[in-house]
């Protein structure tokens, strides 16, 4: 879990510094990869025990918001 989620902020870092535009997508998209595979992550860690119902829940309400930010600037990297 902490490897994907610091793989979220590193992805889109690294691709805004790249030169081009094309790349900057690719590297959103592979941190909206991270960002699903925490989700399972949560999901699995939940239904096993090792969250509770009000952890679950507040870590998923931040993780819809991060997902909801990154489908958001794919998007608008696409229209360009």
């Amino acid at each position: 879990m902490r490897r994907c989620s610091l793989s979220i902020p590193s992805n889109i870092a690294e691709g805004y510094r790249r030169a081009h535009r094309k790349e900057f997508i690719q590297f959103l998209q592979i941190a909206y990869g991270s960002a699903s595979e925490l989700e399972v992550q949560l999901l699995l860690s939940h239904d096993i025990g090792y969250l509770d119902e009000e952890e679950y829940n507040v870590c998923n309400s931040l993780l819809t918001e991060v997902l909801k930010m990154l489908n958001v600037m794919l998007s608008k990297m696409k229209s360009i």
